[in-house]
């Protein structure tokens, strides 16, 4: 028995941070999931790491590849790859608001919408930069195309790697998730490609 007085023990269990960590039995990698990262790693996560990202990267990445097989020129992938995008970036926009504005009001809705679809914008980011490059370098549209696709890959590598990274993973098998992650997005944009 505690010679103690109970309330300020309570005081001071209650004077605890809310998110202190404490490691369980069979919970070794509890403090790394939420461990606090910074720099290049925290901000792609914040821009890349949601299923509308990835979900517009892989699309984005299969528009251009169907743009490609019939282009005279790089801004021929560019500019209808990614105005298709834009269409699929609005059609989102457009079903998550109506699903959501009799709850939060029409213009509330939308913004909220808009912010959520904003993933599939920033998903075309890293492809377009390097498709934007290649026009101004005058770059064969084979250079170009293999060019984007190789920015998606890493991309979808890096968030492969990055995934296995919160579960306090390997570095080998961080590497190997990330591998593995590129492979199969590129399966799906070929799968997207061969439906087309």
């Amino acid at each position: 028995m505690s010679a103690e007085d109970p309330a300020a023990d309570a005081q001071a269990t209650d004077a605890q941070p809310a998110d202190a960590h404490t490691t369980e039995p069979g919970h070794p990698a509890a403090p790394h999931a939420h461990r606090p990262r910074k720099g290049f790693a925290h901000w792609f996560d914040r821009r890349f790491r949601s299923s509308v990202s990835i979900y517009g990267l892989v699309v984005y990445a299969a528009l251009i590849t169907i743009n490609a097989d019939h282009a005279e020129s790089v801004w021929d992938i560019l500019w209808p790859a990614f105005s298709t995008l834009v269409v699929f970036f609005i059609a989102h926009t457009f079903a998550h608001t109506l699903t959501d504005h009799g709850e939060r009001g029409l213009w509330k809705a939308t913004r909220h919408a808009m912010r959520h679809a904003s993933g599939m914008l920033y998903a075309a980011v890293p492809a377009s930069l390097v498709l934007l490059i290649a026009v101004f370098e005058e770059a064969s549209v084979d250079d170009a195309f293999r060019a984007a696709i190789w920015t998606t890959t890493i991309v979808l590598g890096l968030l492969g790697f990055f995934a296995y990274g919160r579960r306090g993973a390997s570095v080998f098998v961080r590497v190997l998730g990330g591998v593995g992650t590129a492979l199969l997005g590129l399966i799906i944009v070929l799968l997207e490609y061969a439906f087309h």
